[in-house]
């Protein structure tokens, strides 16, 4: 029977963490546009995207100003309808590489660009629905920002047969997804659906953390309302950090562990954001391209929310809106407490990557010697020996941080959180991560 909630299922590692979700009962609002919006051409993993406009240009909302030629890249759309009137350079909290960025004052009106002709849906093909999603821009909202139309185009031989649509949002604080799930559930369902004309899997999931039954309850009924297959399954998982990790999600759900080095689709699966499939229904249905999310704005604001926010607002826009921040602040994080990113620059712009928008609170810790008690290894989700990494980085031995296998960290944050000796487990693997990757660079 459709939307059957299975047995609630858990991981053996990771960590339980305060849950700290003020903003889970507030429903989302829509952030007036900017006056000013600065757009970054790299919103994407993969290449950044080459400018479609000058200055001087009048652009409309929705319409392309940015495409790159590398199938690893999505374009960027105009967030606001206006005159292009400069470019700049912008120093990425996340990467901390340059980016060009193009500026738009708005004109007030919000015109957006002629939607083409209305579509008929069912009569799509998988080949046109790839091609709808790339040129709308759409890339996995839940944190990576890899450009969707490649998820959605696995290699010759590689069936799906298992797709899950991930909505436990397990990091503290941020709850975008939970209030789409409650405010838009329908969107969800029939965006899924897209993803599930494009793969034909026999199994589709949704998995939701325990700490939103509401969530949980109301995607069950639309499921059975909207009278979808018998192969959903709406699966409740045990709130723990860090779950939502699609390896570890593979793994909980359909017991296949994805191998060293892997991709989920050389298992037979494919994982996508509740955030991501509203983007698709948004584009395929609506014609709107991916110029707006919901991020949860949050720590220690004035008003805590859940904000649909046009790209290239300024962060001190959306901070502002809901109060401005308290006067204990000292930290402005992009995501969550556990993988978010410090933004020192207020003036840099909302992206694709952005989910939450969260001002704490710093008290600096010094790092002291590893006691070799085991905590991290406890935590860690992909079954690594992070205390290992720390040892290698600081001996310099990259090549045996590649022998552990460090590429398959996800960089939750787990193993430092459990670390008695405040190791900054998670910069340590960064290094090593960054000089494989130049050697990498240096040998092409």
């Amino acid at each position: 029977m459709a939307g059957i909630i299975l047995k609630k299922r858990s991981t053996p590692h990771g960590v339980k963490i305060p849950e700290s979700k003020p903003t889970g009962n507030k429903p989302i609002e829509t952030l007036p546009f900017p006056k000013k919006a600065i757009v970054p051409l790299h919103q994407n993993l993969g290449v950044p995207c080459e400018p479609l406009v000058k200055k001087g240009d009048s652009v409309k909302t929705g319409e392309k100003i940015g495409d790159s030629e590398s199938y690893v890249s999505a374009p960027i759309h105009s967030p606001i309808s206006g005159e292009v009137t400069g470019f700049t350079k912008l120093i990425g909290p996340t990467t901390g590489r340059l980016t060009d960025a193009i500026i738009i004052t708005a004109d007030g009106r919000n015109t957006w660009e002629e939607p083409e002709a209305a579509k008929d849906i069912a009569a799509l093909s998988r080949d046109e629905i790839i091609a709808l999603v790339r040129e709308a821009g759409i890339v996995g909202l839940g944190g990576a920002t890899f450009p969707s139309h490649i998820k959605l185009s696995p290699p010759e031989g590689k069936k799906i047969d298992t797709l899950i649509l991930n909505g436990c949002e397990c990091e503290p604080f941020i709850t975008s997804d939970h209030r789409i799930m409650l405010e838009y559930g329908e969107k969800i369902l029939l965006g899924l659906g897209l993803s599930k004309k494009v793969f034909k899997p026999d199994r589709i999931y949704i998995a939701i953390e325990d700490n939103k039954q509401d969530a949980i309850d109301h995607m069950e009924e639309l499921v059975m309302e909207m009278g979808l297959d018998r192969n959903i399954r709406i699966v409740p998982l045990k709130s723990k950090y860090p779950m939502g990790g699609e390896k570890i999600l593979i793994k909980v759900i359909t017991g296949r562990e994805v191998p060293s080095g892997g991709l989920p689709l050389d298992v037979g699966a494919v994982v996508q954001s509740i955030s991501t499939v509203k983007a698709m229904y948004d584009a395929i249905f609506d014609g709107k391209p991916l110029i707006e999310r919901v991020v949860t704005v949050t720590g220690l604001v004035e008003r805590p929310g859940n904000l649909c926010v046009r790209f290239g607002t300024p962060l001190r826009e959306v901070i502002d809106y809901c109060g401005g921040i308290k006067k204990n602040v000292n930290e402005i994080l992009l995501g969550g407490p556990m993988m978010g990113t410090s933004c020192f620059d207020l003036d840099f712009p909302v992206t694709k990557g952005v989910n939450c928008i969260l001002a704490k609170e710093s008290t600096p810790v010094k790092e002291e010697n590893c006691i070799r008690c085991g905590r991290c290894l406890d935590a860690c989700s992909m079954d690594l020996i992070p205390t290992n990494f720390v040892k290698y980085v600081k001996n310099h031995d990259y090549a045996a941080c590649k022998k552990a296998s460090i590429a398959d960290c996800i960089e939750c944050g787990a193993c430092a959180y459990s670390c008695p000796a405040h190791i900054p487990i998670v910069e340590y693997i960064k290094i090593a991560k960054g000089e494989l990757a130049n050697k990498k660079r240096i040998k092409k």
